[in-house]
C-alpha cells in the first residue's frame, strides 16, 4: 500500500484538476442566468458543510482539541473563504479564459511560500517545471480564447482570481502539518463549517433575494455540479494528494484545469484540436513531471545525513 500511496495521490490531484477545470465554464454559465458570484460562494460553502457532516456520520469519529478546531478556522479562511470569494466573484465579472490564466500563478506562489514557510528548496527542476507548465497552460488558454469571451475580461475580476490563488497557496503551505493529523472528512467538515459561519451572515440576505422562479433549471444543475463535483469531490481528492505530496507538487496540478476545459470542448464539438494545443499539453505534463522529480527538503536532508554518516565511518 505504501508504494501505491504517491500514485493514488497523483491520480486524485489529476481528478480534482479535472473537476475544477470544468467548473469555470459551468459556473460562469450559471452566473449569467440569475445566480450571482456571492450566491454561488454561499451555495458552495453551505453545500460542502452539509455533505461533509453527512459523510462524517459514516466514518470514524475523531477527537480534535479546541486549539486545532481554532486553527481549522484559519484553514477555512485561506482555503475556502478568501479563495472561493475572490475566485467566484472574480469569475462572475471576468471571462473564463482570463480566470483560467490567473490560476496559473498558484504554483509560483506555492513554490515561493513553501520555501519561506516550510523551507522547501527552490531547485532548478522545480523552477523549470513551474515555468514550463505555466507557459503550456497560458498557451492552451490563449489559443482557445475566442474574441467573444476575450471582450468580457475585467482587470478587477482578473486580480480577484489571482488573489484567490495566493490565498490557496498560503493554505497549502501554512496548514500542511494540520491536514496530516486528521482524516480528510474531519478536516473538511470543520473547514466548511467555519467558512459558512464567516460568509453566510453577510450573504444570506442576498441569497434570499434571488429571483428563484426566473432562474432556469439548467442553472440549478450547473450549481449542483459546482457544489458536488467542484467542491465536495474536488476537495476530497485534493486533500488526499495534499496529505502525501509537497505543496508545490499539489499546486502544479492547477495546470491540468485549462487542459481539461479545452479537451472537453473538443470532445463535445465546441472547439477544434490544434497543433499548438498538443504542444501546450506536452509543456504542461513536462512541467508537472519536472516538479514531481525535483528534490524535497526530506530528500536533501537524507542525502546530507548519508554524506555525514559516510564521513564518520570512512
Amino acid at each position: 500500500m505504501g508504494n501505491n500511496k504517491p500514485l493514488l495521490a497523483h491520480l486524485c490531484l489529476f481528478g480534482s484538476g479535472a473537476f475544477w477545470g470544468l467548473m469555470a465554464p459551468v459556473g460562469k454559465d450559471a452566473m449569467t442566468h440569475g445566480i450571482e458570484g456571492i450566491d454561488m460562494v454561499s451555495f458552495r460553502v453551505l453545500g460542502g458543510a452539509i455533505l461533509f457532516w453527512l459523510t462524517s456520520l459514516f466514518t470514524r469519529r475523531e477527537h480534535i482539541p479546541t486549539t486545532d478546531i481554532i486553527k481549522l478556522a484559519g484553514a477555512g479562511l485561506f482555503g475556502l473563504v478568501f479563495n472561493q470569494c475572490c475566485y467566484t466573484i472574480g469569475l462572475s465579472i471576468t471571462s473564463p479564459s482570463n480566470s483560467s490564466i490567473m490560476t496559473t500563478s498558484m504554483p509560483i506562489f506555492a513554490m515561493i511560500l513553501s520555501f519561506l514557510i516550510l523551507r522547501e528548496p527552490i531547485t532548478w527542476k522545480k523552477v523549470a517545471g513551474v515555468l514550463l507548465g505555466c507557459s503550456g497552460a497560458v498557451l492552451i488558454i490563449m489559443t482557445s480564447a475566442t474574441a467573444g469571451n476575450a471582450k468580457v475580461g475585467n482587470i478587477w475580476g482578473d486580480l480577484l482570481c489571482m488573489a484567490a490563488q495566493l490565498s490557496f497557496a498560503l493554505y497549502l503551505s501554512l496548514f500542511k502539518p494540520l491536514v496530516g493529523k486528521y482524516s480528510l472528512f474531519t478536516i473538511n467538515k470543520w473547514m466548511f463549517t467555519w467558512a459558512s459561519v464567516m460568509i453566510l451572515p453577510f450573504s444570506a440576505s442576498h441569497v434570499a433575494s434571488i429571483p428563484w422562479a426566473e432562474v432556469p433549471i439548467s442553472a440549478w444543475w450547473e450549481t449542483g455540479y459546482v457544489i458536488f463535483f467542484g467542491t465536495y469531490l474536488g476537495y476530497i481528492l485534493m486533500m488526499i494528494g495534499q496529505k502525501t505530496l509537497r505543496p508545490t507538487v499539489v499546486s502544479v496540478y492547477n495546470y491540468v484545469q485549462p487542459l481539461v476545459s479545452v479537451s472537453v470542448s473538443v470532445l463535445v464539438g465546441l472547439a477544434v484540436f490544434k497543433g499548438t494545443q498538443a504542444l501546450a499539453a506536452l509543456l504542461v505534463f513536462s512541467g508537472v513531471w519536472l516538479v514531481i522529480k525535483s528534490k524535497s527538503k526530506h530528500d536533501i536532508d537524507k542525502h546530507d545525513h548519508s554524506l555525514a554518516y559516510e564521513k564518520r565511518h570512512a
